[in-house]
């Protein structure tokens, strides 16, 4: 088997069909073998009955997994450990691939030059950004990122960055090198902490992995309405704050309560900035710097208190 697709899914029957569908309909050589393997993370509607349809339509290009375990990461690590191919290719359940996504996302792979590849995630054509989001201003392209859009123009070439989780593919002999994605990273019941594909792809390029950008490999994600609303994009920012905590540890600095000084100096000259603006969207984009250093420092204080516990019950124990 030359190429796996690894969906992960939970709670999303909907729009898993139309996901499941648009990836059949991949135009790939006659010679190269693929599957689509499925990871059900113990979803509780309608899931296994539209995988498990897909299965009997299509037998041998749809496989069903479940994995108990909630949380993404630990779906995907199944997924890579069940997969058969050589190739693992990977998508979400909200998305809809473009007819040569598959083809065009793995092609560089097929030569020994690239360890991974990742593609371009455009919104539904149908998408129009609200005033207050600025994708023109100072974040650029990154005031998008809480609808997991990822587009670097159309020059393909080699990433600097990594990729989104839903359209990028990797060798699979990459995680048995490196390892997979981190449990304490990736949405789970309870915890929209994300972060765990870019801290997969952020490390294999640490190493001097390398990686292509094909721009033609192209995967269009649903804009639901509950993630166009700035208390969505917040508390995704709030979160990103937290998953960076949690990536690449505590800067070293002089700390008050565990927390580096410099982030309440930043978070202070922020807030001034944001109470000072009154043009909508360069003031919501101060907002999110501010939303984004509170999650810093939440994980930082966390973090600094569980490792005192835990300092405390290594006395106790000795």
């Amino acid at each position: 088997m030359e190429i796996t697709v690894i969906l992960c899914t939970f709670n999303r029957s909907n729009d898993l069909e139309n996901a499941l569908e648009s990836v059949h309909e991949s135009i790939v050589p006659e010679e190269i073998r693929w599957e689509v393997l499925v990871v059900d993370n113990n979803s509780n509607d309608q899931t296994p009955r539209t995988i498990e349809k897909f299965c009997r339509r299509y037998p041998g290009q749809f496989r069903y997994f479940f994995e108990p375990k909630s949380g993404k990461s630990f779906a995907l690590n199944s997924g890579i450990r069940e997969a058969h191919g050589k190739i693992l290719a990977f998508m979400d359940d909200d998305v809809t691939v473009e007819r040569t996504w598959l083809q065009n996302l793995t092609k560089p792979l097929f030569a020994s030059e690239w360890s991974g590849a990742g593609g371009r995630i455009v919104p539904e054509r149908t998408f129009v950004p609200p005033a207050w989001l600025r994708p023109e201003g100072k974040m650029g392209r990154y005031a998008l990122a809480p609808l997991a859009l990822f587009d670097l123009g159309m020059q393909g070439g080699r990433l600097q960055e990594p990729p989104f989780g839903t359209n990028m593919a990797f060798r699979k002999e990459v995680f048995e090198k490196y390892g997979g994605f981190r449990t304490d990273l990736g949405p789970r019941p309870g915890s929209e902490i994300r972060g765990e594909d870019t801290e997969f792809g952020s490390r294999i390029l640490a190493a001097g992995e390398p990686l292509y950008y094909e721009p033609s490999a192209v995967v269009e994600h649903k804009v639901s309405k509950d993630r166009l609303q700035q208390k969505y994009f917040l508390e995704w920012w709030f979160d990103k704050g937290r998953s960076d905590i949690r990536e690449y540890g505590i800067p070293s600095a002089l700390r008050c309560w565990g927390v580096p000084l410099f982030l309440f100096r930043r978070l202070a000259a922020w807030a001034v900035r944001w109470m000072a603006t009154l043009h909508p969207g360069k003031r919501f984009a101060c907002k999110v710097r501010v939303w984004g250093l509170l999650g810093e420092i939440t994980e930082c204080w966390c973090s600094s208190a569980e490792q005192k516990l835990q300092q405390k019950e290594r006395n106790v124990q000795s």
